[in-house]
């Protein structure tokens, strides 16, 4: 496989463009220090979490002060992740543990998304998961087993959800594939995203292996979480009467945080330091994908 990096992601993402949303944007971006300096124009900042508040288990250096000064001014912000390892509260605690002090209302996750819209399966059913051991997939609160080497349970479950990919392989990602082949079944991503930023290497997302099988076996894919309207949608439940100009939706990818937020109606902000763009000029890829962000940040 090529390296991973900028360059090789926003490749995959535009080989996907036509399943992804599209929305109005600036012609133009407008620099700016970091949020502070911006703060004056919003009320609401929704932040993605990998390349804005942490990179793998790392805070970035002086995101926990900043969202302690966003909060001082008054300002609502919430955590707009795709991350759909772990439920909500287990969620909390990690970054509780890095230094943020966020409450359980203020994390939104594409997994919540996914969770809100689970359509009834028969009496016999169960989802087939793909998740890491510590996912606790008991608390999706339907039928589940984890996909893990056994062909049985592939062929046996009558749907497919993908949460995390960090025990995935590809013998476990070609026993998916041959099960799909031989009865199609419904496909429920809990993250689109197809890498995320671990500090020194990009590591492949559900996003990655869904995107793979919907294409190679003309499959239709449900996907839940940015840059897609139901995580939006979750999140604007909680923020009644909002003037959608007043509202930024804060993350380091293009096609995720940049493009949902410009699809769903709220002004955008590109973070560049410390995710996808780390070490790049994000300029480039700006032109070729013309997805423009209101504002670039290096950090927030």
């Amino acid at each position: 496989m090529p390296k991973r990096d900028a360059i090789w992601t926003i490749q995959q993402y535009e080989s996907v463009r036509s399943l992804l949303p599209m929305g109005d944007m600036p012609s133009q971006s407008t620099r700016a220090e970091n949020l502070s300096a911006i703060s004056d124009q919003f009320d609401v900042f929704l932040l993605d979490a990998f390349g804005v508040l942490n990179v793998g288990e790392t805070a970035i250096n002086g995101a926990v002060k900043r969202v302690e000064l966003l909060k001082n001014m008054g300002k609502k912000v919430l955590v707009l992740t795709n991350g759909a390892r772990l439920p909500a509260e287990s969620a909390l605690n990690k970054f509780l543990e890095l230094g943020f002090h966020f409450e359980l209302s203020d994390i939104i996750s594409s997994r919540d998304a996914l969770v809100a819209a689970l359509p009834p399966l028969p009496d016999d059913g169960f989802w087939g998961v793909m998740s890491s051991q510590n996912s606790q997939i008991e608390t999706l609160g339907v039928p589940c087993r984890r996909l893990e080497d056994d062909k049985l349970t592939y062929n046996r479950a009558s749907g497919f959800i993908l949460l995390s990919a960090s025990e995935w392989n590809e013998s476990r990602q070609l026993l998916l594939r041959e099960c799909l082949l031989k009865a199609p079944r419904p496909i429920l991503v809990g993250n689109p995203d197809i890498i995320a930023p671990r500090g020194s290497h990009f590591s492949l997302e559900p996003g990655h292996y869904a995107y793979e099988l919907g294409r190679d076996l003309k499959l239709e894919l449900q996907l839940f979480g940015k840059p897609f309207a139901n995580i939006y949608d979750l999140a604007f439940k909680r923020l009644p009467n909002v003037n959608f100009s007043r509202v930024a939706m804060v993350g380091d990818s293009l096609h995720t945080d940049i493009l949902g937020g410009a699809a769903y109606g709220v002004k955008t902000v590109l973070v560049t330091e410390h995710g996808l763009f780390s070490g790049f000029d994000c300029r480039p890829f700006i032109m070729e994908t013309k997805i423009f962000p209101d504002f670039i940040i290096p950090t927030i």
